[in-house]
């Protein structure tokens, strides 16, 4: 059996997962997340521990990728996620307005994207953007929709990028 499905998950204080035939729910403080829940893969609750078990030696890397998605929805249910992007460039500006997060990033025109159901935006500063939810991949996907506006450039840097993320620069043209 893969080594990832045989780890437990901790189900924290304040968390609840449902377990149906066709899919597993977990409820939580933060909010209420579910997933289709794939024929041959048993899931069982033991001792305030989520387990879970391939019906089948087929099974066994669909188990390993459900635990982890699980794994994911239980710690998105309890502490959330967040992803923090930086503005790099002169003029470079984020700010709100209601549930829009409007980007001047050097074009003729502002953009405004809305934020999606499920997911909260913030602007601490000017220069700073933090994508916060419970669905690990919806924060993931919004903070690349955010970045794609304006990629870093590898010449100056300049553009949107995420927090830890590193610039690989380029040296300019030489005469």
């Amino acid at each position: 059996m893969s080594r990832v499905a045989k780890k437990p998950i901790a189900l924290p204080k304040g968390v609840e997962l449902n377990i149906q035939a066709d899919s597993v729910s977990v409820k939580g403080p933060k909010g209420t997340l579910s997933i289709a829940r794939p024929a041959g893969v048993e899931v069982a609750i033991e001792d305030g521990q989520v387990q879970l078990s391939p019906a089948t030696a087929e099974q066994t890397a669909i188990t390993g990728t459900l635990r982890a998605i699980i794994a994911n929805m239980v710690h998105g249910v309890s502490e959330g996620f967040e992803r923090k992007l930086e503005l790099v460039g002169v003029g470079y500006r984020a700010s709100m307005s209601g549930k829009d997060l409007n980007l001047s990033l050097g074009f003729s025109h502002p953009i405004v994207f809305p934020a999606p159901e499920g997911i909260t935006i913030a602007t601490p500063t000017q220069t700073e953007v933090l994508v916060q939810g419970a669905d690990k991949q919806r924060v993931g996907e919004v903070a690349a929709k955010i970045r794609s506006f304006r990629p870093p450039e590898p010449y100056k840097g300049k553009g949107v990028k995420y927090s830890d993320e590193t610039i690989i620069r380029k040296e300019a043209k030489k005469a």
